[in-house]
């Protein structure tokens, strides 16, 4: 797959209305049964379609923040809506998580992989293999459909992930530093990847990572959260426009900005 040049325009999926999603998250703290306080008075609020990513040291809660938001977990003050057209989406709607841990079947092949995403789902066959078919092509494994994941890079694993969380069509998709374990070249790799597979969608997005380069290159917005316990230090605007092309953002004089910003921040 060829990452974007920043010039091409892509033809945008236009959204169902139901798919017209907001997340609230009012007030939110988290504190662990041995007393350890990993969230406190965390406010935010991401629009439908925005791509936010969350960054901050290690420890401040950065993965408890995403898996409240994703149900996995729960708040112990505080709550977190996520509402489309006026109604509970997430009582309606699936959500997709994309963890940094390959989180693939080793004994299903790629198509297999990612067609498995749609068991819990009543969707024809049909459709099915045309949604495993797009994705496929999109993230470049067409030609590697019936490998198994053994067969496969670490790189190659984490796009049949991506894959299989984009094929189900989520209104939400979660991101807990996917790149997180991979080498850089592959990180900015995937990256822009991952922002042409967005371009066409307009999925809302929640991104958490250590990186501060990939958090800038990806983001409309980067929520910058403090040390233990985890606050919202400052949320900053990322003003580039979009296709983005990642590897070209980091010659910019404002690229290098932002990054300086966010590390004075996070000192």
């Amino acid at each position: 797959m060829q990452v974007s040049n920043g010039t091409d325009k892509r033809k945008e999926i236009e959204k169902p209305e139901a798919q017209m999603i907001r997340i609230n998250v009012q007030d939110v703290g988290k504190v662990y049964s041995t007393g350890t306080v990993a969230l406190e008075n965390i406010d935010l609020a991401i629009e439908d379609g925005e791509f936010v990513s969350v960054l901050g040291p290690s420890g401040c809660g950065k993965s408890t923040l995403l898996r409240i938001m994703a149900s996995l977990d729960h708040a112990t003050s505080g709550k977190i809506d996520i509402v489309g057209s006026g109604i509970a989406a997430k009582d309606a709607l699936p959500f997709a998580v994309v963890f940094q841990e390959v989180s693939i079947y080793p004994w299903m092949k790629v198509r297999d992989n990612i067609e498995f995403a749609f068991d819990s789902l009543s969707m024809p066959r049909a459709e099915v293999r045309k949604r495993v078919d797009q994705q496929l092509e999109l993230v470049g494994l067409s030609k590697f459909a019936k490998a198994y994941p053994h067969q496969l890079s670490g790189g190659m694993k984490q796009r049949v992930a991506v894959a299989r969380a984009f094929a189900v069509d989520p209104p939400v998709l979660f991101m807990d530093e996917p790149f997180g374990s991979l080498d850089e070249q592959t990180r900015v790799g995937l990256a822009g990847e991952l922002l042409q597979i967005w371009e066409r969608t307009r999925k809302t997005v929640v991104f958490v990572t250590h990186g501060i380069e990939e958090a800038v290159s990806l983001a409309d917005r980067v929520v910058v959260l403090s040390k233990s316990p985890g606050r919202i230090k400052e949320i900053i605007p990322i003003d580039f426009p979009r296709p983005r092309d990642p590897v070209k953002l980091r010659g910019e004089p404002k690229f290098g900005e932002y990054v300086v910003r966010i590390w004075d921040l996070l000192r």
